[in-house]
C-alpha cells in the first residue's frame, strides 16, 4: 500500500473502533490492508490507531500510556475516567510499581458493572466531581490531587507516599490541594489512610527512593531525617539527600545513575571525605539494598546515630 492509497482520517494522529473506522469510510477489505501495512495498528481487540498516533505514544511513557487509555475508551464509553495509577502515569506522577499495560478507570456510580478486572483494565466506581476531572493528551482523567487521594485511599501506605511526594515535588499539587478533595471524599472507604498519606508526604523528597526510604525509616521507629540538606564547610557547600543534623549523621539514596561515570565517583568521594572531615557520619544505600534488606541499612543508620550520641 502506498502513501497515496491511504486515507485522510489514517494519516492524522487517531485511535478508534472498527464501527468508527467504517463510519469514516474505511471499508473491511481496506482496514485489513491497513492493518497489513501497519498504517493502522491493533491496540486492543476492535480499537486501532493510526502510525502517526503511535509515533507520537513514542516519544515518552506518559504519552505510550495515554495511547493504552484512549484504546479503552473507546472500547468501554466515554464515560470512563483514567483514574489512579493510569491517572498518575499520564499526568507524570513518579510510581512504585505499575504493570505498563494496566489501564485504570473510575465509572460513575449509575454505570456500576460487576467486572472489577476485565481484559488489562481495573474498574472503579465512585462519584466524580467536575472539579476533579481535567484533560490531558485529549483524554478525560482524574486531576493530580483527586488522582494522589485515590491511589492514597487504595494503595499500600509505601506506594502511595511514592505519588504523593512526587506530585508534590513536581508542583502538580499542594498539601492544601489534596486535603481538600480528601474532605470532599471524607465519607469514603480508606479517607483515614488517606489522611495519613498527606500528613507523611514532603515535597522536598526528590525520588522514589528516597521516599520509599523515608517510609522505612518511619516503620523503624527512626527520628524523621530533614530532606535536601545544604551543609557548609570552610570553602564548600553540599547538598545531601537525609540528614540528622543534631546527630550528624547522613544517609544518601544512591540511585543507579547516580555515578554512572568515573568523575562522578571521584567526586563523591571527596564529598564524603569533607562531610566526615566535618564531623559527620556518612551512610549510602542502594534501591537493591532498601528494598530487599532495610535492616541492614537502618541497623547502620541507628548505628552511627548511637556512635554520635552515646545511646
Amino acid at each position: 500500500m502506498t502513501r497515496r492509497d491511504i486515507p485522510d482520517a489514517v494519516r492524522k494522529s487517531k485511535v478508534a473502533t472498527v464501527a468508527w473506522w467504517r463510519d469514516a469510510g474505511i471499508t473491511e477489505n481496506q482496514l485489513k490492508a491497513l492493518v497489513r501495512s501497519g498504517s493502522l495498528v491493533r491496540i486492543r481487540r476492535g480499537v486501532y490507531a493510526t502510525r502517526p498516533a503511535l509515533d507520537y505514544a513514542a516519544a515518552s511513557p506518559r504519552r505510550g500510556h495515554a495511547i493504552q487509555v484512549a484504546a479503552v475508551g473507546n472500547a468501554v464509553g466515554r464515560d470512563a475516567v483514567a483514574s489512579h495509577h493510569s491517572a498518575a502515569i499520564v499526568h507524570g506522577i513518579s510510581l512504585l510499581s505499575h504493570p505498563p499495560d494496566l489501564v485504570t478507570m473510575t465509572r460513575p456510580p449509575a454505570k456500576r458493572t460487576s467486572r472489577l478486572r476485565s481484559d488489562g483494565i481495573v474498574f472503579h466506581t465512585a462519584d466524580l466531581p467536575p472539579d476533579h476531572v481535567t484533560s490531558r493528551y485529549g483524554l478525560l482523567v482524574t486531576t493530580v490531587p483527586r488522582t494522589v487521594i485515590d491511589l492514597a485511599r487504595t494503595a499500600p501506605f509505601r506506594e502511595a507516599v511514592v505519588a504523593a511526594d512526587s506530585a508534590l515535588q513536581a508542583e502538580l499539587a499542594t498539601k492544601g490541594d489534596l486535603v481538600t478533595v480528601a474532605d470532599a471524599c471524607r465519607q469514603w472507604p480508606g479517607i483515614r489512610r488517606a489522611r495519613r498519606v498527606i500528613d507523611f508526604s514532603d515535597e522536598r523528597a526528590e525520588s522514589v527512593l528516597e521516599s520509599c526510604a523515608r517510609v522505612a525509616f518511619a516503620e523503624a521507629g527512626l527520628e524523621p531525617p530533614d530532606l535536601q540538606v545544604t551543609i557548609h564547610g570552610p570553602d564548600w557547600s553540599f547538598r545531601v539527600d537525609l540528614c540528622w543534623p543534631g546527630h550528624r549523621v547522613i544517609a544518601e539514596a544512591d540511585g543507579l545513575a547516580k555515578y554512572s561515570e568515573r568523575r562522578n565517583l571521584v567526586e563523591q568521594f571527596r564529598r564524603d571525605r569533607l562531610l566526615r572531615d566535618a564531623g559527620y557520619q556518612v551512610i549510602h544505600f542502594t534501591w537493591h539494598e532498601l528494598m530487599r534488606t532495610p535492616e541492614i541499612v537502618i541497623a547502620r543508620i541507628r548505628a552511627a546515630i548511637t556512635a554520635k550520641t552515646g545511646f
